[in-house]
């Protein structure tokens, strides 16, 4: 029991002042008095003489003695400290992201969680609802609304944690449409929402003004991890026989360490090499190694920290075919030079008719509008005649104000000191980003549409002074890669922990299965008219085979998430630019005591009434 107005108790002085009333004899004197039952033996005390008599028993004095203790109580405003509820339904979600697999307080972040929602459960009053989310890659309905709470315990011991990014959006949607109804003109808040995170969460700005009834229970109590944030394998620059293995690797700890890094190639170690990490500190690493044929490259960690989801990432490198590029153009010396210097690049040329298209990778249009546009992936300059765009203008001497290097065209590609004479420019559809812009439009333009990768360049590169720079055969050496198509399948068989995996099937198929990292095998349904085969379960970071009739598809999953991979628990949540969400293990609830005491107050002097009135009855 707390007090919100201690000082009160000063006034229980007033107490022995009452008693030394009782003890002091004094001069009778003449009162009205609604009843003498009370009173009498007083009346015979009062004959004597001495100043002060022995105290005996009173009723009158222990009345009056009681009235006064429950008055001071009740001005020290006494309460009690407990748990707001929620009177209809609560909406827990645990998050399943592989942060939650932390191991800085025991036995792991998730586990802390589950037993928080369990308290939860066993906290429910009879009448009361609750439901669960997994909050993982995708977000998953564990248990429908529900008293029974057997049912409800069945369901928190059954989740499991993920090596995914967390992904909190749609969870609080889900939990949204439960916590909302509509009461007259306006909708009210009939649920409460239970959130078990470590707050390592993704902005969350559409709810903002949703007034979610959230309560964030924060788990987690430090950051100790180093862990791989980025992988990719793509040919030797200088060395096509060779691979280059590009990783990046961060700590996110209080103190700098020391890690060894290694290089697996199916499972044997290539190569090894220490780092030292300082706190925050980003070191990207580059390996090469011969690659005797197809097969999984792997990086990994030999670090003891807090989470070994980051600890290993693994990347399905196919071994480098000559590309076969067609150039239709009427003449132009500075792009054929660019394309003949990329490596394993097998190049031919034509005038203005790509009849004879089929067969070769990606077509180069150059000033020329086809008869017939190929099948395969296109980069096209100064072509207008095109439905891919709603339409084309023209404006003389653009001034080229943005550019998107972190797109991989643009890659090391820069415009400055660019010049253009005159360009088209187009506003970006749907299926593509801009990638140069000018005041009026986009001068340069790139996406997928329909499995078909397009880039498309609004001006003729010889009315500019583009070749002359050191990025244009850049920019051509990023654009082989980018529409080759083995670049872009090999960009499929390197996803996300959550993400599904695609595979297109040329040819319908009636039997397919996968092979899981722990080396489980799952059938899949087929359907025979599907020209495209997903794999949604993905929760699990490893390598996965995939096969469809005969043929057998190798794609790896992995973290890859720097934001993730940052383990320090957040006190509160960011909901938009001025909401915020404090971690808070349980809503405070002061159950004030004042007025039962005053209940009690009126009740002694009720009790009192009745006395005398049944006396006198």
């Amino acid at each position: 029991m707390s007090f919100l107005a201690p000082l009160a108790f000063w006034f229980a002085l007033a107490l022995p002042v009452v008693v030394v009333f009782y003890l002091l004899k004094r001069k009778r004197q003449v009162r009205l008095i609604s009843s003498t039952l009370l009173w009498q033996k007083f009346l015979a005390e009062t004959q004597a003489n001495a100043p002060f008599q022995k105290l005996r028993n009173n009723w009158l004095m222990l009345l009056q003695l009681l009235l006064l203790a429950l008055a001071v109580f009740a001005l020290a405003r006494p309460f009690f400290l407990g748990k707001a509820r929620s009177s209809e339904l609560r909406v827990v979600i645990l998050d399943a992201s592989a942060s939650m697999q932390a191991t800085d307080v025991p036995p792991s972040r998730f586990e802390q969680a589950r037993a928080g929602a369990l308290k939860l459960v066993d906290a429910l009053k009879p009448g009361e609802r609750m439901m669960v989310l997994l909050a993982g890659g995708s977000t998953v309905v564990k248990q429908s609304p529900t008293t029974d709470k057997a049912t409800l315990r069945r369901a928190l011991e059954g989740c499991e944690p993920t090596d995914s990014p967390t992904r909190l959006a749609d969870a609080l949607k889900t939990a949204a449409a439960f916590t909302f109804e509509k009461r007259g003109e306006a909708e009210e808040a009939v649920a409460e929402i239970h959130l078990f995170s470590d707050g390592a969460v993704p902005d969350l700005a559409e709810f903002e003004n949703k007034a979610l009834p959230l309560v964030y229970h924060k788990v987690g109590a430090r950051s100790e991890n180093v862990g791989i944030t980025a992988l990719d394998a793509r040919p030797h620059p200088d060395d096509p026989r060779q691979r280059a293995i590009y990783t990046s690797v961060a700590s996110f700890a209080s103190n700098g360490l020391t890690t060894e890094v290694e290089l697996l190639f199916e499972g044997r170690v290539l190569d090894a090499r220490s780092i030292t990490l300082e706190p925050g500190q980003s070191a990207p690493q580059v390996f090469t190694a011969p690659q005797p044929g197809n097969g999984v490259f792997t990086i990994r960690l030999n670090a003891r920290d807090d989470l070994a989801a980051d600890n290993e990432a693994s990347v399905f490198s196919l071994l480098p075919q000559p590309v076969k590029v067609l150039l239709v153009t009427r003449g132009n010396r500075f792009l054929e030079k660019a394309l003949r210097a990329v490596p394993n690049l097998s190049l031919a040329t034509a005038t203005g008719s790509t009849d004879a298209a089929d067969g070769f990778d990606f077509v180069i249009l150059d000033g020329v509008t086809p008869a017939v546009w190929p099948a395969a992936n296109v980069l096209a300059f100064r072509v207008t005649a095109t439905n891919w765009f709603d339409g084309v203008g023209r404006v003389e001497g653009p001034a080229l104000v943005d550019w998107r290097t972190s797109h991989p065209l643009l890659r090391h590609a820069p415009f400055d000191n660019v010049a253009v004479k005159e360009s088209g420019f187009v506003k970006a559809p749907s299926w593509a980003v801009s990638l140069l812009e000018a005041p009026q439009g986009s001068l340069l333009v790139a996406g997928e549409l329909g499995r078909q990768r397009i880039v498309w360049v609004g001006f003729d590169v010889l009315d500019s002074n583009w070749p002359l720079r050191v990025s244009f055969p850049i920019f051509i050496a990023n654009a082989a890669e980018w529409l080759n198509p083995a670049s872009a399948r090999n960009a499929q068989l390197l996803i996300k922990a959550g993400s599904p995996f695609r595979l297109p099937l040329p040819a319908p198929v009636t039997k397919a299965e996968v092979q899981l990292p722990d080396g489980k095998t799952r059938a899949l349904e087929t359907d025979p008219n599907a020209t495209e085969l997903v794999f949604g379960d993905t929760a699990k970071r490893g390598v996965y085979r995939l096969t469809a009739g005969t043929n057998t598809t190798t794609f790896c999953v992995n973290l890859l998430d720097a934001a993730e991979s940052n383990l320090q628990p957040r006190d509160e949540l960011s909901l938009g630019k001025y909401t915020r969400i404090t971690a808070s293990t349980a809503k405070p609830a002061n159950t004030e005591l004042w007025r039962w005491l005053a209940i009690a107050v009126l009740a002694v002097l009720l009790f009192e009434w009745w006395w005398y009135h049944r006396r006198t009855a």
